[in-house]
């Protein structure tokens, strides 16, 4: 399921000639992706928000399949949000799918779980994440958070 916050949103860092930055979330807990809104929000971000809820559904998204077909609906995100424990396919398998690729290679994501494991840390970087976070423990700390990603927009 894809949904689309573009109407929840206040200042991003840059704009391009189409429009607002794209920020896609990946993560099966909707609650997860409508609090990170509201921290973007809180981060003076002004992007459109877009979320599908695993691995499987990010990428079919990202190669506009299924109910992605429609590039107007499914844009090319300038950043991608990736939680690893979703069901399907995890954020590993899907990222693995999606940096073999090369249209994909430069596409900028971040892995954000719960997971601290070093196992998760490493594994994610080899397969091609820019950067991988811990969901932060509280909301401020997640606004901080947003306030970071700036670098990749």
């Amino acid at each position: 399921m894809l949904t689309h916050a573009a109407d929840q949103t206040k200042s991003c860092s840059k704009e391009t000639v189409e429009g607002k930055k794209k920020i896609l979330i990946a993560d099966d807990d909707f609650d997860n992706f409508l609090l990170t809104i509201e921290a973007a929000n809180e981060a003076g971000l002004n992007c459109d928000y877009y979320w599908v809820k695993d691995g499987e559904e990010l990428v079919e998204y990202l190669y506009h399949k299924g109910a992605h077909s429609n590039p107007e609906e499914a844009p090319f995100p300038d950043l991608v949000l990736l939680d690893l424990n979703m069901p399907r396919k995890n954020g590993h398998e899907a990222l693995e799918e999606i940096k073999t690729d090369p249209r994909f290679m430069s596409l900028p994501i971040v892995v954000l779980t719960v997971s601290n494991a070093q196992s998760d840390i490493d594994k994610s970087y080899r397969l091609g994440a820019h950067s991988f976070v811990r969901k932060p423990a509280n909301f401020s700390l997640l606004v901080s958070f947003m306030k970071a990603l700036r670098k990749y927009l």
